[in-house]
């Protein structure tokens, strides 16, 4: 199988390429793409050096499948170029996620909407991803009516500038900027563009995605997303309103037999999720189970994942797998 990855050296392009290595997908022929700019550059797979292409070179290579993260404007512009040559292109850009005939898919909770027609998959985004994980089988259960999120989310989220950005203060020096203001020792609630209405689009993506992800319009979903001084996953302070009466024992069963999730969760002993224990790992991580005790049958809970893996990269090739277990690819 030829799989390319396009976005190949940036952070989840570098990301997808390692996932690809540690789960020893079936690449017959690997095609590493990137930006006029990179084209040229070295990438090493599974101890080989390969030459980064350009797009117009790996779409005449025919690849089987193509995972994407170069942006939504790049994806907007080859993505269609990738799929009218045959290729399945997942993407993990935004550009693709909310489009009626687009499916937007997390393995564990909505694999089965995949076919063989759908020529590009939109990877959800990272904050949506970890959430929905550790509440998908809650929903089954007990039926979710509103969820309320905050979340605490790594400076890997935004890329390599924003991370340089973080050193650099850290240091002392002086250096491009990723944000607005000052990372280190701070916290941004500002987390992608402003809208009309006051939200972010980083917010409203939880929202829409969440909805989609589900296949359920009535989940109501507020949001505030922040941007926190810390490399190796998002943070979730959630708090979920359901239909039907649930009891903690119940839910920390449930949570403990979903696919995806470990539950970590004894606070008397100091042991909660933590994105520094959550780095470079794949679960979604979930603790501080409690009730709400200012409302009926509202479960407050504290979701951790490492955004480049499981938010990203993992994820992704996740999708991918499925495809080639299903022959759907």
């Amino acid at each position: 199988m030829k799989v390319a990855v396009v976005g190949a050296t940036g952070l989840v392009g570098s990301q997808m390429i390692r996932v690809l290595e540690e789960r020893n997908f079936p690449v017959t022929e690997f095609i590493p793409v990137a930006s006029e700019k990179s084209i040229g550059k070295k990438v090493t797979f599974k101890g080989r050096e390969y030459s980064v292409v350009g797009m117009q070179d790996a779409i005449d290579m025919k690849p089987q499948l193509a995972v994407f993260s170069a942006g939504g404007g790049t994806s907007k512009a080859w993505a269609p170029k990738f799929a009218e040559a045959g290729t399945t292109v997942v993407d993990n850009s935004s550009a693709w996620r909310m489009e009626p005939d687009i499916r937007l898919v997390i393995p564990e909770v909505n694999a089965h909407v995949l076919t063989k027609s759908d020529k590009i998959i939109a990877n959800p985004n990272c904050s949506t991803i970890q959430m929905v994980v550790a509440l998908a089988e809650l929903h089954r259960v007990y039926k979710i009516k509103r969820i309320v999120v905050s979340t605490y989310q790594s400076v890997t989220g935004t890329g390599k500038k924003a991370v340089d950005q973080l050193m650099n203060e850290r240091k002392g020096l002086a250096g491009e900027m990723a944000y607005p203001h000052k990372i280190d020792m701070n916290a941004l609630p500002h987390i992608d563009v402003f809208l009309e209405d006051g939200y972010t689009k980083e917010e409203m993506k939880m929202v829409n995605e969440t909805q989609k992800i589900m296949e359920d319009d009535s989940i109501r979903v507020t949001a505030t997303t922040v941007r926190i001084p810390v490399i190796g996953g998002h943070s979730e302070s959630v708090n979920v309103e359901f239909e039907r009466e649930y009891e903690l024992r119940d839910v920390r069963r449930i949570l403990e037999n979903t696919a995806g999730v470990v539950v970590v969760d004894d606070p008397k002993n100091n042991v909660y999720p933590m994105p520094i224990n959550s780095h470079n790992r794949d679960e979604v991580f979930v603790g501080r189970l409690r009730r709400d005790e200012t409302q009926p049958k509202t479960l407050n809970m504290w979701i951790v994942s490492d955004n480049l893996r499981k938010g990203a990269a993992t994820n992704a090739i996740q999708i991918a797998e499925y495809l080639v277990k299903k022959q759907l690819v």
